[in-house]
């Protein structure tokens, strides 16, 4: 099996649809597909062959994706990039080429190498793409070489986030992507009928697999907008009627603070569920969200090494707990100590996986590899626990724990209570280093509303024990965030040029 065998039957149905281009049908699709892969067979690309693509959201980028994935192995990079870093990624990729729109991502194609290829992806008037190239001398191909890959073959391949260390390389195959598509299907009830609003770039698994993959396995219809815009979402709601949609929690804030202005349109497209993942969820949003949005919001917990989802909440009739990201779907869930052994249900440890979603290893990385697959579990470096109904619960990644001479305390639990106070709009907690404690508590928040430093650790003083309470709170404009949208509580102590304190 390969992923093009994901995609509905040749219908008309529709499949894929950008604002202001022709949406495409299955049957388009499917035949837009197979014909790219040829090209670029033609190209001299194939199986193994690692292809970075650096394309905006849309159709193309996600019809890009699928040929690359059908060809060879698909290495989505974020546009973003500067030049310095596309390099790093072409290199530690060896990335054979670069798939660009036309006139577009000039600091992605100054860091190629010479013996890249350079192919553009330009848009048919029918919304199909086809490829040009640009640059390089295509080598012939072996028939076996450029036949469909299996099952086994290297999809894609992402990096983990690097925040502390060089980035891991994590191969996803095939299988691992059929897998956790169909897991999304179950967990969701996903059908035909949906139609999901992509949100989440699409160089991250939270877009490739949660939305895109999960959306065209189930038959659905995914409408691909340029890129978030908080502004522009409600319209696009009104015109397509999602009937779902999955994101980061940054981007759930942004769009709460805009519905009071959009009543009329959530009365009358409401949502069959909302999804949220990639980063913990205050259970405060949760709750703000459900009362304003009238839809059930579902919590899950993704890796990149799991090929995205491991558990989530279940929908509705179903029971949510806030709190929870739920259990798991496909994938079994476990509790583990320093040691690797299994831990009885309610101990708090080191949240472990297995499952066909999960990758077999990172790629050349013997050390990281005994260190995260043990027994064949995956550890996840974060920390929780499972309740009696198999819900988990995280605590936080345990290298963001906090520390405060010997006290772990979780950040997640600093955060929810800073978000309920009504002047706050956004919180993150953090470790700073401390000469005696090891680590003092600091928080940063964003302000919605009239109060000051003060004022906000005497309200944390009468809802939290003595020694959870913020050392120091950071009165902010905006918190500094990766590409993602994650926050950088690893970083803030660094970003905020905090050194050790007494």
């Amino acid at each position: 099996m390969h992923l093009l065998d994901l995609l509905a039957e040749e219908n008309n149905h529709p499949a894929l649809g950008t604002p202001d281009q022709p949406t495409l049908t299955y049957q388009q699709l499917r035949e837009n597909v197979i014909s790219l892969v040829s090209q670029l067979n033609s190209f001299g690309l194939g199986r193994g062959d690692r292809i970075a693509i650096a394309m905006a959201n849309g159709s193309p980028m996600a019809i890009a994706f699928l040929a690359a994935a059908m060809c060879g192995t698909a290495a989505p990079l974020n546009p973003r990039y500067k030049q310095d870093e596309f390099a790093f990624y072409y290199e530690d990729l060896q990335a054979k080429a670069l798939i660009t729109l036309p006139g577009t991502q000039e600091t992605a194609i100054a860091a190629t190498t010479p013996d890249m290829l350079l192919i553009s992806a330009i848009t048919n008037l029918d919304g199909t793409l086809r490829l040009e190239l640009n640059r390089g001398t295509p080598q012939p191909l072996n028939n076996p070489h450029s036949s469909f890959p299996n099952a086994d073959d290297v999809a894609i391949i992402l990096h983990t986030s690097g925040t502390t260390s060089r980035p891991k390389r994590v191969p996803i195959r095939h299988r691992n992507l059929i897998a956790s598509a169909h897991n999304i299907i179950g967990v969701y009830n996903l059908t035909a009928n949906d139609i999901n609003l992509c949100l989440m770039p699409l160089f991250h698994i939270h877009g490739l697999v949660g939305c895109l993959l999960a959306t065209l396995a189930s038959g659905g219809t995914f409408i691909c907008p340029t890129g978030f815009n908080a502004l522009e979402f409600w319209k696009l709601v009104e015109r397509y009627k999602p009937t779902w949609y999955s994101a980061a929690p940054t981007m759930h804030q942004m769009i709460l603070a805009r519905a009071s202005r959009n009543q009329d349109i959530i009365k009358t497209n409401t949502f069959r569920f909302i999804r949220s993942s990639s980063a913990p969820l205050p259970p405060v949003i949760i709750e703000q969200m459900e009362a304003v949005l009238n839809a059930p919001v579902v919590e899950s917990y993704s890796m990149t090494e799991a090929a995205h989802m491991m558990t989530s909440n279940p929908l509705p009739p179903q029971v949510r707990k806030p709190g929870s990201v739920g259990y798991g779907f496909g994938v079994e869930v476990g509790i583990m100590d320093e040691d690797g052994n299994l831990l009885p249900q309610g101990s708090l440890g080191e949240v472990v996986v297995k499952g066909a979603n999960v990758v077999d290893g990172y790629e050349n990385n013997p050390q990281a590899n005994a260190t995260a697959f043990v027994n064949g579990w995956f550890r996840t470096g974060d920390q929780g626990r499972l309740d009696a109904d198999n819900y988990l619960y995280l605590t936080g990644r345990i290298k963001e724990l906090i520390n405060r001479g010997g006290e772990k305390i979780s950040p997640l639990e600093i955060d929810d209570l800073l978000l309920r106070h009504p002047a706050v709009a956004e919180a993150l907690a953090f470790a700073v280093p401390h000469k005696s404690l090891g680590e003092e508590i600091h928080a940063a928040v964003v302000l919605k509303g009239n109060t000051n430093e003060q004022e906000l650790k005497s309200y944390c003083s009468n809802l939290l024990a003595e020694f959870k309470v913020p050392k120091q709170i950071h009165i902010l404009e905006a918190l500094p965030r990766g590409a993602t949208g994650k926050l950088q509580r690893l970083n803030m102590a660094k970003l905020l040029n905090l050194g050790s304190g007494e």
